[in-house]
């Protein structure tokens, strides 16, 4: 890394997860949304043994590299260390931030999932560099995930929040628009779009969404 990356504006961020990408690798999926000019991919594996997720981001970190896409590790934060990712996202029962910031430095990006204005106002006082802000819907991604916080607390957010942030759980091509319509700018959809036969055409469609409200509201 040379210097800390800013987080995207707006868009679409991205996350792996195997077990539901119809048989695609990580490294195949992840080749496909950069295809699709996603500017920021996370890894996200909980069941792989340490040395496959390794080899697996020593891979992807060199496609992202290469594409100057934004290379976020899940949770694991001596594996993002040790590939060189340019962050890290944690949870609210991982390490607490300031530790986290201690082990990987000013220069790497912290991300921080958040449940409640509470959480958020603590992790834009803690440093973090950008929050999750969900589970909006009811998703099955992860199997420790948390009741739905609903679209009212992404209006908190929106309003209240100066940090950017990533609107993430249960998005769908079906309700992005609502997402976007809220304030969302930066929006991830997992199983969306990993599930979907094309990877590409999927974002494409997603945009597509999201562009739709954003000239809506600028008519407004």
């Amino acid at each position: 890394m040379t210097g800390k990356r800013k987080i995207p504006g707006s868009g679409i961020y991205c996350i792996t997860g195997e077990e539901f990408s119809r048989g695609r690798t990580n490294p195949e999926v992840v080749r496909e949304m950069i295809a699709a000019e996603i500017k920021i991919i996370q890894y996200r594996e909980k069941e792989k043994l340490p040395l496959h997720k390794y080899r697996e981001c020593l891979e992807i970190r060199r496609m992202t590299g290469d594409a100057g896409t934004i290379f976020i590790v899940n949770d694991d934060v001596a594996l993002a260390l040790a590939v060189k990712a340019d962050g890290v996202h944690i949870g609210q029962e991982d390490l607490p931030i300031e530790k986290v910031r201690e082990l990987v430095g000013d220069e790497m990006i912290i991300g921080l999932s958040t449940h409640t204005p509470t959480q958020a106002r603590e992790a834009a006082a803690k440093g973090a560099d950008y929050i999750g802000v969900g589970p909006l819907y009811r998703t099955f991604t992860k199997k420790d995930v948390c009741e739905p916080v609903g679209l009212e607390y992404l209006d908190y957010v929106v309003s209240n929040c100066s940090l950017p942030f990533v609107a993430i759980g249960g998005i769908k091509e079906s309700n992005i628009g609502e997402v976007a319509g809220r304030g969302a700018r930066l929006i991830c959809a997992v199983t969306e779009i990993l599930e979907a036969d094309n990877i590409g055409q999927k974002i494409d469609a997603l945009r597509g969404k999201i562009m739709y409200v954003a000239g809506r509201n600028k008519v407004a």
